[in-house]
């Protein structure tokens, strides 16, 4: 996901690495915060694969600054963590919406709506947080009034992600 994130806001333009710290901590920051720990050496793997490019330009009123960006490389790489998302980017929410936030990058309707197809497909299988002799727990079976409320907030946006999903899949499915 940290990958990601840094492929797919580099591929709209150059950035220094607490600028794309900040872009990545507002995407997923609440829920999945981005540590410099974390951040700068995945920086520094993906620059050492040849996918990112660096250079140095002065600082406004400190030292200078590292700007990151995109090499044709990168911008392959990033394509096909689109094209396929891993199973957990679709299955996770935090993960879909980072792969959601770049997916327009792909150029291709159909390779987009097939992604969301996947996702489509994931939230239509039943499920639940609980389960009883095997069987997914409905909302009015919970039995306690935080689990119930729980249940019916996750049916409420699981209805209206897939409505949304069809409604993406459709148009993205016309001709042009």
């Amino acid at each position: 996901m940290l990958e990601l994130s840094i492929l797919g806001f580099l591929a709209e333009e150059p950035l220094h690495g607490y600028e794309l710290k900040e872009r990545i901590k507002a995407l997923s920051g609440h829920v999945r915060p981005v540590s410099d720990g974390a951040l700068y050496p995945a920086i520094t793997r993906l620059t050492k694969a040849g996918l990112l490019d660096q250079h140095t330009e002065p600082g406004a009123s400190a030292a200078p600054r590292r700007i990151l960006s995109l090499t044709e490389e990168g911008r392959a790489d990033l394509l096909e963590r689109l094209r396929h998302p891993k199973q957990t980017e679709i299955t996770d929410q935090v993960r879909f919406n980072t792969v959601l936030a770049f997916l327009r990058h792909l150029p291709d309707p159909r390779e987009q709506a097939a992604v969301l197809r996947r996702r489509l497909e994931f939230l239509e299988a039943p499920s639940s947080f609980f389960y009883r002799e095997g069987e997914p727990v409905r909302a009015e079976e919970a039995g306690d009034l935080f689990r119930q409320g729980m249940l019916r907030v996750a049916r409420a946006t699981g209805a209206a992600e897939r409505a949304w999903l069809a409604e993406a899949i459709e148009l993205l499915d016309q001709p042009n």
